[in-house]
């Protein structure tokens, strides 16, 4: 049998559009209504990832071919890795780093993430997550656990709900420090040392600095940048971007910022904003951290079972090496070792201080620094304990050999020790030892969530059943971690809390209530958008595990998807001890929201601004055009 060449650039190649669509499950036609495009997008999506992990494959043949055989002893400037990345990055019209990634990225799948390269092939994650996977995992290649870890982030991927590119991210680095937890220690050790300010000139006579300082100074920076750029009227030209950068460089240099619009300085007070006076009247900067008590009190004895890699993707005999030994055939590729749990201590909560502090109940959302810098510590189980390890799924184990160590790897891991691990709103996992640094800090203020009983905490304010308790908002937050639609990758500090359920001021029991299976994290944009469009949103306890909760979003066709799959129980498994209260009887009932109204429509806007441009660069013109006439006139 011939085979058939497909793709534009092959000999003899079929067009793609001259295949079978109705052989790829595809529609003959793109003139669908909306629902059934839909349909049709979300299966062209999964195509695409298994087009790429097909990609993936032939890349990983040719290294194999063309590299591998090579590259021990090849010294040449232009060796066999680049010559590889030249032929498919001309064959593609790519460019050479593009080749060289998709080399990389292909290898690294095929080497060290096999696991994730089959979730790719089965379109449970997308092509552009694969980046990030093969990127944050880097560090653990060429380590025995290294198939743990592939199978810690697969088990994560294949769970039910819908992934964003922060939510991938902060899954990725808990599974690498949950292994790793030393070399991660080593790795920040090095790069604190390594801190540095640089400068790198570009064209048009603009310059790029670039800053790397420890992740909470960042956020520091970031949150006093974003609060002065904050400093405008409505009118103001420039994007938030322009804005953030002239607010960087007024702080660094102590110089004036101010609103750019055309008002004068009687009718927009933010034309010049002084800077001592904003410092000094602006609310402390409040940096949240999310950790367990066990991380605070340091790493811990790791249970014998994890100690020793028991990974059937690398088996060896205990007398032979890894590549004198054969994968048994019939052998489960993606077994993997089985876990054991360890019993933790209760989790205690806190009840951390605001910036500006409410008289009536504290706050136990944020906390308060000596300066501007403040960290805030909700408490939890830690993530080891009380719940099995992601690779203790002991039916995936082959268990025909269940008792044959000969078919299973043996080789220490070098897991002696075993570290928790915190989450920064914006900047994702760090170390414990991490964690530990900034506690100890002076100006780290530690309040527990809870008092490691079993009492249940106020899920109110007392005073207004509609708004949640301090401890509450802390838990919803810390809980969720990022806005809870699909895709999105807002903190959960940054957004509002939402009533999934509408507020039934007369009879909450209805539906409506304040309590943490009622309420969820939502950025601005999407808790308008729930509001008042017409997506409807869900979230009820799992019955499997009525700690977790299931969302969902149904969109105005009627297709249902859903929420995260990865949440702040999988970082700190001890929130699903924490439980509030029933709320009270509700009181007056807030107004009814209503949804702002644009000055003017999109479209008028634009091109209002457009007519302003225009009018701008005309009278900057208009001398060079018309020069003036300096003759003077006769008298």
């Amino acid at each position: 049998m011939a085979g058939v060449q497909v793709g534009a650039g092959a000999t003899g190649a079929v067009p793609w559009a001259a295949l079978d669509h109705a052989a790829l499950g595809l529609p003959a036609t793109t003139d669908l209504p909306s629902a059934r495009a839909l349909d049709a997008l979300v299966h062209a999506a999964a195509g695409v990832a298994y087009l790429k992990w097909f990609e993936y494959r032939l890349a990983a043949a040719m290294h194999a071919e063309l590299v591998e055989p090579f590259e021990d002893e090849d010294r040449r400037e232009l060796d066999a890795f680049t010559r590889c990345a030249a032929t498919i990055a001309t064959a593609m019209s790519v460019t050479q780093g593009a080749a060289r990634t998709l080399l990389t990225d292909a290898v690294a799948l095929r080497d060290r993430l096999p696991l994730v390269a089959e979730c790719l092939r089965d379109g449970v994650v997308t092509p552009h997550h694969i980046r990030t996977i093969v990127s944050r995992t880097e560090l653990i290649d060429g380590q025995c656990y290294a198939a743990l870890v592939d199978a810690d982030i697969a088990r994560a991927l294949r769970r039910p709900g819908s992934w964003s590119p922060a939510r991938m991210e902060t899954m990725v680095d808990k599974m690498v420090h949950r292994r790793d937890p030393d070399a991660v220690r080593e790795r920040r050790d090095a790069a604190k040392q390594n801190r540095e300010f640089t400068v790198e000139t570009g064209r048009d006579g603009m310059a790029t600095a670039m800053d790397t300082r420890s992740a909470e100074d960042v956020a520091a920076l970031a949150e006093a940048v974003r609060r002065l750029a904050e400093q405008v009227c409505p009118k103001d030209t420039r994007s938030k971007a322009a804005r953030a950068s002239d607010a960087h460089y007024a702080l660094v240099t102590q110089t004036e910022f101010g609103c750019d619009c055309d008002r004068p300085i009687t009718d927009c007070r933010y034309k010049n904003i002084d800077l001592e006076k904003f410092a000094a009247t602006a609310p402390r900067i409040v940096i949240h951290l999310v950790t367990d008590t066990t991380t605070l009190d340091g790493p811990v004895p790791a249970p014998e079972a994890e100690r020793v890699c028991r990974s059937t993707q690398h088996p060896v005999r205990p007398d032979v090496g890894h590549s004198d030994v054969p994968l048994r055939p019939g052998a489960d590729p993606t077994a993997n070792a089985a876990g054991a749990e360890t019993i933790a201590p209760k989790p205690v909560t806190t009840d951390p201080v605001t910036a500006e502090p409410d008289t009536t109940e504290p706050d136990t959302t944020e906390t308060v620094t000596a300066e501007t810098v403040a960290t805030e510590t909700v408490a939890a189980e830690p993530e080891f304990s009380g719940r099995p390890n992601v690779t203790a799924d002991a039916d995936r184990i082959d268990t025909a050999g269940a008792g044959d160590n000969s078919w299973r790897c043996e080789e220490p891991v070098g897991l002696d020790f075993v570290d928790g691990v915190g989450f920064l709103p914006g900047i994702g996992i760090i170390s414990g030892a991490h964690v530990r640094d900034l506690a100890a800090d002076p100006r780290t203020v530690i309040r527990p969530l809870g008092d490691g009983t079993d009492t249940p905490l106020p899920a109110t304010q007392p005073s207004n059943p509609y708004r949640p308790s301090a401890a509450l908002d802390a838990y919803i937050r810390a809980r969720d971690l990022f806005c809870t639609w699909p895709g999105c990758n807002r903190p959960a500090w940054d957004g509002d809390l939402d009533h999934i359920t509408e507020y039934d001021h007369t009879h909450p029991e209805k539906g409506g209530r304040t309590d943490a299976a009622g309420l969820g994290a939502k950025c601005r944009f999407h808790h308008l958008l729930k509001t008042f469009a017409d997506f409807v949103d869900d979230q009820y306890p799992d019955p499997t595990d009525p700690s977790r909760l299931i969302r969902t979003i149904t969109i105005p066709d009627g297709r249902t998807v859903l929420g995260p799959a990865f949440t702040g129980h999988d970082i700190h498994p001890g929130l699903d001890t924490i439980v509030f209260s029933d709320p009270p009887t509700p009181g007056k009932p807030p107004p009814k929201p209503t949804e702002r109204q644009r000055p003017a429509p999109r479209t008028e806007q634009k091109h209002a601004r457009r007519r302003q441009e225009r009018h701008r660069n005309r009278i900057r013109n208009a001398p060079k055009r018309h020069p003036p006439d300096d003759t003077p006139p006769p008298f």
